[in-house]
């Protein structure tokens, strides 16, 4: 299985440079072999994955921008999912490799299979079972009667401490009620801010999304045009001959 992860060699964003130089840089951390495919000056690699990127995973415009990563002809996800996936230990599972022996994603798959087959509840139960011990006197049937007359009396405290506990948050209500309303507004507030500030930063970085995109076009235009102009001069060199 070959990572193959597609980049712009020549792209003139910043954020698109950061985003490629992270994930390069944790691969090669992690000693993943990725092979890189630039899709700035390789029309090929470009429309490939344009093609390959899943619709429901394309931005607003429909072009998918790098870097983008895949396992051999299986799409992985961008920049964004491989920033989760790295947040949460999970980068082996997101580029379809096993985890190796010993790191922090083996230890969590190995605990959640324990988990899923019941082994470590298995054991527990086991474990109580063989502690369990019956007292004599339950045995004999004697201790029954004490046990019923001490279940009375704790239900009758319990019930006068619930009593007690009620009286005391009726108290408590009035006071209590404005402070979690300030609470709630300062939450709210806070929440419509990081809000805002989301929304400016994808605005900035759709921004250099599509001046980047204008640039590469402008760049192949360029390049058609000198061909063209190439092809113009060299026709009117042979008539003049």
């Amino acid at each position: 299985m070959v990572i193959k992860v597609f980049l712009a060699s020549s792209s003139g964003s910043t954020a698109i440079k950061k985003k490629q130089q992270d994930v390069v840089g944790f691969l090669e951390a992690l000693k993943v072999e990725y092979d890189p495919l630039d899709i700035a000056c390789n029309e090929e690699n470009r429309m490939w994955m344009r093609q390959n990127v899943p619709e429901e995973k394309k931005p607003a415009n429909g072009i998918p921008l790098p870097p983008q990563i895949f396992n051999e002809e299986s799409y992985c996800g961008d920049y964004d999912t491989f920033f989760d996936a790295k947040e949460d230990n999970s980068v082996y599972a997101f580029l379809g490799l096993p985890p190796p022996p010993g790191s922090k994603e083996a230890e969590q798959a190995d605990k959640a299979h324990i988990v899923e087959n019941g082994n470590h509840v298995e054991e527990m139960n086991g474990d109580l079972d063989d502690s369990i011990e019956v007292p004599v006197k339950e045995r004999n049937g004697d201790a029954h009667d004490e046990e019923q007359a001490a279940e009375e009396e704790e239900g009758e405290v319990a019930e006068g401490e619930t009593a007690d506990d009620e009286a005391m948050e009726e108290e408590t209500a009035g006071d209590e009620a404005p402070a979690d309303e300030e609470d709630e507004e300062a939450v709210e507030e806070t929440d419509e801010t990081h809000a805002e500030e989301e929304e400016q930063e994808e605005e900035d970085l759709q921004s250099e999304e599509e001046e980047e995109l204008r640039q590469l076009e402008e760049e192949e235009e360029a390049e058609v045009q000198e061909e063209e102009e190439g092809d113009v001069e060299e026709t009117q060199e042979e008539e003049v001959e």
